[in-house]
């Protein structure tokens, strides 16, 4: 989808068309921008940038509050245009999807045929545009649905991947970011077409495993399948302060009420996880993670004293601009294998499903653990 979050909105307030749309956080506070409209896009805002810089480049800009709720219905009803034309879709984010149409032809056409009509149905149907990429892999036909935006269609036709590829930068390629980009740069490699090339042993011992799956990228070779309703690698929340601080207690908060969120979310799927990272972002911007690995777990508790115990060993010399934990290593949750180590776990469980319910129907802020809210000092007691 083009611009995603920023169409929506674009598409659902007539006053914002045609205007920069910059949808995020509070442009006064320490939030990022989430997504951006082609007409910001224009002042050099993309999403990921610090909230603060997009409101100097673009300050006439209209900064929409992000509204996943409606976000995520209008993604559902993008897929369910999308499995009309096959069933193997495989989502990749909620703006995004591979589709393998192989075998449709009798009922949809060739591959440019269904690009076309499902650009003209999404059009239709929801107002909003999309641009496609057809090719024979899924390498080749994301770096195709990237090139044209927003309302593209690029097709590459089978044999011509690595001449497509060619003249494109090599950051276009998976797998390859900043610091693999410099390698490959200092090494005079600045195109797909030139480190096609280079002999597949150099890039190995340069850049270890990774260095011959590149080079067949290169040349446009990716034998992954497509992945019909594949599990999500992981879950995860975060929070930037709207001021740098070390107090502990709201660390602590904090992390307990992202437990409590990515719980949920793994319960809602039917997931557990094995792996616990907690991410810190500093006043100077670095960032630090660590990883805790044991049994799978979707308690928000088991989840949140993980974190902590993470944290507890981080000196923070100094202040937090950010916190934020993530659950992986991702399975299908195995219900009643549970803990003989911990009595209460089947009790918390039961408690937990429970709670679901009631934030399902009354909202998140419905129900919260103690810890997380914060109390009001007393005053003194009225005289008598």
């Amino acid at each position: 989808m083009d611009a995603f979050y920023a169409s929506v909105e674009q598409r659902d307030r007539p006053e914002l068309r045609g205007r920069p749309v910059i949808v995020g956080a509070d442009p006064s506070g320490r939030g990022v921008v989430s997504a951006a409209s082609y007409e910001a896009r224009r002042f050099g805002v993309h999403s990921a940038m610090p909230i603060g810089r997009a409101a100097r480049l673009c300050p006439d800009g209209a900064f929409v509050p992000v509204d996943m709720d409606k976000y995520a219905e209008v993604s559902r009803e993008v897929m369910e245009i999308l499995a009309d034309f096959t069933p193997l879709l495989e989502p990749v984010s909620i703006d995004e999807a591979f589709l393998d149409v192989t075998g449709t032809e009798g009922l949809h056409g060739d591959g440019p045929a269904v690009a076309r009509a499902i650009k003209a149905r999404i059009v239709a149907s929801l107002r909003l545009t999309a641009s496609v990429g057809v090719a024979a892999n899924k390498f080749v036909a994301k770096v195709a649905s990237d090139l044209r935006k927003p309302d593209g269609l690029v097709v590459v036709a089978a044999g011509t991947e690595a001449d497509f590829l060619a003249p494109l930068p090599v950051s276009r390629l998976w797998g390859v970011g900043r610091v693999t980009a410099e390698g490959l740069e200092a090494m005079g490699l600045q195109t797909i077409g030139q480190l096609a090339v280079i002999p597949a042993e150099l890039l190995e011992a340069r850049f270890g495993p990774s260095g011959p799956s590149l080079q067949a990228l290169a040349h446009g070779r990716d034998d992954r399948a497509v992945e019909p309703f594949a599990a999500p690698k992981s879950m995860g929340a975060e929070e930037t302060f709207g001021q740098d601080h070390r107090d502990a207690d709201r660390l602590h908060a904090t992390l307990r009420e992202q437990a409590e969120r990515v719980a949920r979310e793994l319960r809602a799927g039917g997931y557990a996880g094995r792996c616990v990272t907690l991410k810190l972002r500093f006043a100077d911007f670095s960032t630090l993670t660590r990883r805790h690995t044991d049994d799978a777990t979707q308690d928000g508790l088991a989840i949140y004293r993980r974190a902590r115990a993470l944290l507890d060993r981080i000196p923070l010399r100094q202040p937090v601009r950010l916190i934020g934990l993530s659950v992986s290593s991702l399975g299908p949750a195995a219900a009643g294998q549970l803990s003989l180590l911990e009595p209460d776990v089947q009790r918390r469980e039961r408690l937990a499903r429970a709670m679901d319910r009631v934030t399902a129907r009354f909202g998140e802020e419905s129900l919260r653990p103690a810890s997380v809210v914060q109390r009001p000092r007393r005053g003194p007691l009225p005289s008598a």
